[in-house]
């Protein structure tokens, strides 16, 4: 690209008279100052929301562990802040949102790499376009369609086979969390998967590799930083999910990795809590903010956990 007479643009960056093409270059300039502002903009608004949303976590939260000690908050196996003698373990819907979490993956990373291998390395160009839009279709489906297929539909077909299963459990919510999020893993991981350059494929098969070993010994090793970066996406969806658990789940917290009982997450509570009359406030209030402060944590946990093993296994071609 050419660059701008010192004629044209004077020390404050204000074009001067010119010819035509002096001109046109000074507008140039000038719209491309208006996009990098512009595009500055948008960056600096979500670090911005970023930082009022932790700033809002924090401040609510202080009032709570000024009454609450932080020991009691991460000891305590009981989670009653509207009770008369309140408890504040928030353990207790940490194991739920965890045991939630981990059902969604068991289902989501073997069916989202498995699917994402089909994709890239067994599909032709006209099945992979077809494919891919219905795959993605699942995530224009509100949760709350997610929510009540778990609780009306899946629950009693799991009930047959699973005879003790109670009618609010984690079990359900988790399997349907996984249908939900397969879309993120499978189409990151086939985006990871299709960057990786053909002649590393084209070795694999001069050494007589398969197909399917080529994709599990060459393409897979090759993307596992962007298939890291799928799963982990994924895992902090599912964590963050509010609805299919405040429905399927339900509310009532037990500490406990058991998926055939029912428990409340830190999301089901947070809801639950925000459609009570709490007043303004109280240490029930509080709480709400401080298990919130917890679930940013988690999701942070989740998101550095992310960044280091791109880092660690990201090749570049």
């Amino acid at each position: 690209m050419p660059s701008i007479p010192s004629s044209v643009v004077d020390a404050d960056n204000e074009c001067l008279i010119g010819g035509a093409s002096e001109a046109f270059l000074c507008r140039r300039a000038f719209w491309n100052r208006v996009a990098a502002w512009l595009l500055f903009t948008a960056a600096a608004a979500s670090v911005l929301v970023t930082l009022g949303i932790v700033y809002v976590l924090i401040r609510d939260s202080i009032p709570f562990f000024e009454q609450v000690p932080l020991s009691e908050f991460l000891t305590d196996t009981q989670w009653t802040p509207v009770f008369k003698n309140a408890r504040f373990g928030v353990m207790t819907l940490v194991s739920a949102t965890l045991t939630v979490a981990a059902i969604a993956l068991v289902v989501a990373i073997p069916a989202g790499l498995g699917l994402a291998i089909f994709l890239s390395e067994y599909a032709n160009p006209k099945l992979r376009e077809a494919v891919k839009p219905f795959l993605e279709l699942l995530e224009g489906v509100p949760t709350v369609v997610y929510g009540f297929f778990a609780l009306l539909f899946l629950t009693p077909m799991l009930q047959t086979v699973i005879p003790g299963l109670s009618g609010f459990n984690l079990l359900a919510p988790g399997l349907v969390m996984g249908i939900m999020i397969l879309p993120y893993t499978a189409s990151v991981s086939e985006d990871a998967m299709r960057s990786v350059p053909m002649g590393l494929r084209e070795a694999g098969y001069a050494l007589g590799f398969s197909r399917f070993r080529v994709a599990a010994q060459v393409v897979i090793p090759a993307a596992l930083s962007g298939i890291t970066a799928a799963f982990i996406l994924g895992m902090s969806r599912a964590v963050g999910e509010t609805m299919v658990v405040a429905i399927a789940a339900g509310q009532n917290p037990n500490f406990g990795f058991d998926p055939l009982e029912g428990a409340a997450t830190i999301t089901a509570y947070i809801v639950q809590m925000a459609m009570g009359d709490l007043p303004h406030g109280s240490i029930a209030y509080q709480s709400v903010f401080a298990a919130g402060l917890v679930l940013f944590l988690i999701t942070l946990l989740f998101n550095l956990i992310g960044f280091y093993l791109r880092r660690r296994f990201r090749e570049v071609y």
